[in-house]
């Protein structure tokens, strides 16, 4: 199953996908998983398919190798005149996010790694918070911060911190930049249901942690967009290991 680990170095990529109704999320994922069971890509890692809960959409969390890897699939014939023409029948929006991981921290319950996995009961949260390419590094620091009091909170169970690099939307037959690059940073959160989720983002200011307000604080001054979702994972596949020689 699919880790995320920041020592792997890999290159990660977060296809964001919104749609208008039930119907064509179904229809997303099957489509999202037709091509995550096919994956024969070089440099390809894993990818994993997440299916929205609070807002119609999904998600997919793709590793890869490198940049150049990833760069090869987006100019193949394949994705550019039959993947991207679906996902533009059937979605209001796409954004195609390139990211690195900075930080994946976990309460001392989750074990050493982040794992990610439709064999989990992970209620999970996607955050793509806009940023200066000026205050991306310290938007960073303090989003890595708050994971100090997110212990603390019941229900939580990690918290992975993952640098923008590049943003990208289907137009002009290929790929256009959707904004500047280094302007955003994602955060993937896992929780033990949306029955804590929802308590946590409802505690009212007089009832948080001094260190919570502060970090709050800090971390609206360097915000500017936010876009979320919450999630639940629905399907994953890696890429075959090669098998130890000697």
């Amino acid at each position: 199953m699919p880790y995320i680990n920041p020592e792997d170095g890999y290159l990660t990529v977060i296809n964001l996908f919104k749609t208008d109704s039930s119907a064509r999320v179904d229809r997303l994922v099957s489509e999202m998983r037709a091509i995550v069971d096919t994956a024969a890509f070089p440099g390809w890692i894993s990818s994993t398919v997440h299916r929205g809960q609070d807002r119609l959409g999904t998600a997919n969390f793709i590793q890869w190798r490198g940049k150049q890897n990833l760069e090869s699939r987006y100019a193949g014939d394949e994705f550019k005149h039959r993947t991207v023409p679906v996902f533009q029948e059937i979605t209001t929006f796409i954004r195609l996010m390139q990211t690195e991981v900075e930080l994946s921290q976990r309460h001392p319950s989750q074990g050493d790694v982040t794992e990610i996995s439709p064999g989990r009961d992970d209620y999970t949260v996607l955050e793509i918070i806009g940023a200066e390419p000026s205050g991306q590094t310290d938007l960073i620091t303090t989003l890595g911060a708050a994971h100090d009091w997110l212990v603390d909170v019941p229900g939580y169970r990690s918290q992975s911190v993952l640098r923008g690099i590049r943003s990208r939307g289907p137009g002009d037959g290929g790929l256009t930049a959707i904004g500047r690059d280094n302007d955003f940073v994602a955060v993937y959160s896992q929780w033990d249901g949306k029955q804590s989720y929802d308590a946590f983002r409802a505690t009212s200011e007089d009832e948080q942690p001094a260190a919570r307000r502060k970090s709050q604080d800090k971390r609206n001054s360097l915000t500017t967009a936010l876009d979320w979702n919450t999630y639940q994972v629905v399907h994953s596949r890696s890429a075959p290991q090669p098998s130890p020689t000697g």
